[in-house]
């Protein structure tokens, strides 16, 4: 009996695919795109799970003794077991120097090398990186002229520094240590291997330690192997001699290095970055997931829909539900086999493409032999097997009825309502997306975004189930105006979408679906960029910057600007990061913020953070630090408590709270004296200096809050050039004077940009945007062409119809322009009003503020569901009336 009802099965399947090529022809479009897009983010994210930093500084050394670079944490969430995460340090941790007689005294060791660097600027301002000499063979350099430095007076040049005809004996400029000194060049080296792309100018190892200013402690030791030594045995005897700290009294490990592994020496940042990455695609990955399975559903249940007759006859004839439900997963099988393995083909391109967006010099993702057919395989696998369950379950609905009661259902008009379960499962929904957004609004920082973006997908999935519903509240509201704007195709297409809301609920879902995540991806990145310059550019007090691209200023630079006749204030900003370790909601957190190391007595002239409480003059010392007010109340600290930090070298330290401030989205959640920070920075060096006048008077300079923005990132600028005029003042010029001796500074009026925390649209930024937006809004845009040309397609019969009782080509056409318009109308209101609840959440949460898109970037999206719509309903509804009028008149 089962073997039977098998054959049965296939042979409806059989016999029915031919007949309904064009539905399945949407379905099939719509699996192969859910493919390619798993199938690209699989391949994206097994490229960053093997990824690792290139070796290029270390590549002539077998081994590198580096301290551990990873900060942990371990709590007990509530009611569960302990847990430990991880956080990489943006900044050196250095070894004692006792570490190299160590590692010079293991077995199998023949050289042991150590690697100090200092920032070093070559005549008018080219940026270089000063090392030792010894330590040239770990890269390897080799002297192509002349010979190594004997003295502190003598320096080897990368050949891509050695000016053009410079020869052995010439003198050269050199700003190096805060200081500007001539050197005789003693020889020339080359390399095949420049590590960041930074050239390298060679002293003596002597003067590279007094020039790096940390006598005791060294960044980095290179090992170079005795003949016939292998790196597992090079490892293991380097590991038995080390201590177990990297300095004393430090709780950072030390780590051996080798082949691949030895990049992670060099590019301090690059695991961590990665880290942030894989949580970012892991959450787009997410979304990808609903939206493909929102779309292959809602294509799948219209695809069946569409044949609720057929069904019906064929269940009112003896077919039993069984037959019918198989039939149906057998041919969706059959399409949905074919469409995923040209998916997981397309995959491949597509997953380089992203890849391409995402690879940098830091980090460049490779692309092992398996991982095509791996990720390719792996999306069709899972599409396949998730389509069959699917297309049975959509054809649950007709084909469980008894054959009496399908005898009647064959001929009856479609139903307007959704069931029960899909009504109460859409209202729960809905009630759960509203809390979501309303938990947001009382929450920060990550836990604000994730119910956030829970409250989006709640809706969303609320709108597919309620779609019936809200196409009637639609038609109520958008029916007039479409009967007034036609007298016959209005008329037309305001009756035929009132008597099919399903249908038209149908039509709204990918609509609603694309724009309500392409509102959310652009809006909160939008709004929290706006809330910064706002607040950067309300903070900001100084007129003129000082700046030296790539080498960054010694300190003693702030010190020379004072002294300059009509600077009020110097301060220099000196950049870096710390590492919380907190809780949220139960779950043990560490968070790394950008903070700034200032001069406290230098801010009155030059930044003005907005205190609430404390007093800002007594950020002073190391034992001293500002929080913003909304980190401090998650922290429950204040003024006289301490806060527990790691610096950006992993130092554990519990400064004072003396101030809070209400600026922190433009000047970061913590500020530090520069003194306190500068020693835990892998180079002290600021990265600007920000100069009050006696013509600015220490006034706002910004366009921020109480000023408005003056442009697309709320940073105006005309009004500061004014400096170099006004007796009293200093001119730019007069600065430039003073900074002559540290070569390459750039002098110009002061923007918020100087003082941001971040900058305003980092390149990663724009990789995951463009991923985020471009990627899966792509896909969800194709979704909305196939669904409504699926639509279109399926009511050929009613177009016939129209056109055998008079109705006129034109008629027929305006009719589905005003249903396109009506369509596309609901859809983009509907939308944005899902995608406004939990961005409103996290806005007012995150920022105080409403959330922001710029309007170019919405009417970009409206154009481009617009067009897609008339694409997808007015070119097959005129293939439809054409084929029509032919017929008719043969």
């Amino acid at each position: 009996m089962r073997h039977g009802s098998r054959r049965a099965s296939a042979f409806l399947a059989r016999r029915s695919l031919p007949a309904h090529r064009r539905a399945w022809a949407a379905v099939i479009t719509a699996t192969a795109a859910a493919a390619a897009l798993i199938g690209a983010f699989a391949f994206v994210l097994g490229s960053l799970l093997v990824a690792q930093p290139p070796v290029e500084r270390y590549a002539g050394a077998d081994a590198v003794v580096a301290a551990d670079q990873k900060v942990s944490y371990t709590a007990k969430p509530w009611g569960s077991e302990p847990r430990t995460v991880s956080a990489h340090l943006p900044e050196r941790v250095r070894l004692d120097r006792s570490v190299l007689a160590r590692a010079a005294g293991a077995e199998g060791v023949a050289r042991a090398v150590a690697d100090d660097s200092v920032p070093v600027t070559v005549g008018g301002g080219a940026p270089a990186v000063g090392r030792s000499w010894p330590s040239a063979v770990l890269t390897p350099y080799e002297l192509t002229e002349g010979r190594a430095p004997e003295s502190g007076g003598e320096v080897v040049l990368d050949t891509a520094l050695a000016p053009a005809g410079s020869r052995p004996g010439d003198r050269v400029t050199l700003q190096a240590g805060g200081t500007t000194g001539s050197y005789t060049l003693t020889g020339i080296a080359e390399t095949g291997h420049r590590g960041d792309g930074t050239p390298a100018v060679f002293f003596t190892e002597q003067r590279l330690t007094g020039l790096a200013g940390h006598p005791d402690t060294v960044d980095a030791i290179g090992i170079v192997a005795r003949e016939g030594v292998s790196a597992e045995a090079l490892r293991d005897s380097v590991a038995e001699v080390l201590p177990e700290r990297a300095t004393a009294g430090s709780d950072r490990g030390l780590r051996v290095l080798t082949g691949a592994e030895r990049g992670e020496a060099e590019r301090l940042d690059a695991l961590g970055g990665r880290g942030d990455q894989l949580a970012l695609l892991g959450s787009i990955g997410g979304s990808v997931l609903m939206v493909a399975l929102l779309v292959i559903g809602s294509t799948l249940s219209q695809a069946v829909h569409q044949r609720s007759g057929e069904l019906a006859l064929l269940r009112a004839v003896g077919a039993t539900p069984r037959q019918l439900r198989s039939a149906i997963g057998r041919e969706a099988g059959r399409v949905s086999a074919a469409a995923a393995v040209l998916g997981g083909i397309g995959a491949v391109p597509l997953g380089l493409a992203m890849r391409s967006l995402l690879t940098t010099d830091a980090l460049p993702l490779p692309v092992p032999l398996w991982l095509p057919f791996a990720a390719g395989g792996a999306a069709a696998l899972l599409i396949t097997l998730l389509v069959r369950p699917v297309a049975m379950l959509s054809a649950r609905g007709i084909t469980r009825l008894r054959p009496a009661a399908a005898l009647g259902a064959a001929n009856a008009p479609e139903p307007s309502e959704p069931g029960r379960f899909r009504t109460v499962t859409g209202l729960i929904l809905v009630f759960a997306g509203l809390s979501s957004a309303g938990v947001a609004t009382s929450q920060g920082g990550q836990a604000a975004a994730a119910a956030a973006s829970g409250a989006a997908t709640s809706l969303v999935i609320a709108v597919a189930l309620l779609g019936p519903w809200i196409a009637r509240i639609a038609m109520r509201v958008l029916g007039a105006p479409v009967r007034r704007m036609g007298r016959v195709s209005g008329f037309l297409a305001a009756r035929t979408a009132s008597a099919h809301t399903r249908r038209l609920g149908a039509a709204l879902t990918p609509i609603v679906l694309v724009v309500a995540f392409v509102c959310v991806q652009l809006a909160a990145g939008s709004t929290m960029e706006r809330a910064s310059d706002r607040q950067a550019s309300a903070a900001l007090r100084a007129d003129l910057v000082a700046t030296a691209p790539g080498a960054g200023l010694p300190a003693g630079a702030a010190e020379a600007v004072r002294e300059v006749p009509g600077v009020t204030a110097a301060t220099g900003v000196l950049r870096s990061s710390v590492v919380l370790a907190h809780r949220e909601v139960g779950e043990p957190k560490l968070d790394r913020f950008p903070v700034l190391g200032v001069t406290a007595s230098q801010l009155s002239g030059t930044l003005d953070p907005q205190v609430t409480a404390g007093d800002l003059d007594r950020l002073t010392g190391r034992g001293t630090v500002a929080v913003g007010a909304d980190r401090a109340d998650a922290l429950g600290v204040g003024p006289g408590d301490t806060v527990e930090l790691r610096l950006g070298d992993g130092t554990r330290v519990r400064p004072k709270v003396v101030a809070l401030y209400e600026r922190a989205l433009g000047l970061g959640e913590f500020l530090l004296p520069r003194e306190a920070l500068a020693p835990h920075v892998t180079a002290d060096r600021d990265q600007s200096v920000l100069i009050g006048t006696a013509q600015g008077s220490g006034t706002a300079k910004g366009s921020g809050t109480e000023q408005g923005v003056g442009t697309e990132h709320g940073v105006g600028t005309e009004h500061r050039v004014g400096a170099e005029s006004g007796s009293g003042a200093a001119s730019a010029a007069d600065v430039r004077k003073a900074l002559a001796p540290y070569g390459g500074v750039q002098v110009r009026p002061a923007t918020a940009d100087d003082i941001r925390i971040a900058p305003p649209v980092s390149d990663e930024d724009n990789a995951m945007i463009t991923i985020g937006v471009g990627v899966v809004g792509g896909f969800a845009l194709l979704s909305v062409i196939s669904t409504l040309a699926l639509i279109t397609t399926g009511r050929r019969g009613e177009f016939r119809l129209l056109r055998m009782v008079g109705t006129g080509r034109g008629q027929l056409r305006r009719m589905l322009v005003l249903e396109t318009g009506l369509v596309t109308v609901a859809g983009l209101v509907i939308g944005t009003v899902v995608a406004a609840v939990p961005l409103t959440a996290f806005a007012v949460s995150a920022t105080g503020m409403a959330p922001y898109m710029p309007p170019v970037q919405y009417g970009v999206l409206a154009a481009a569901v617009t067009v897609s719509a008339l694409a997808a309903t007015v070119l097959p509804g005129a293939s439809g009336g054409r084929f029509v009028l032919k017929r008719r008149k043969g």
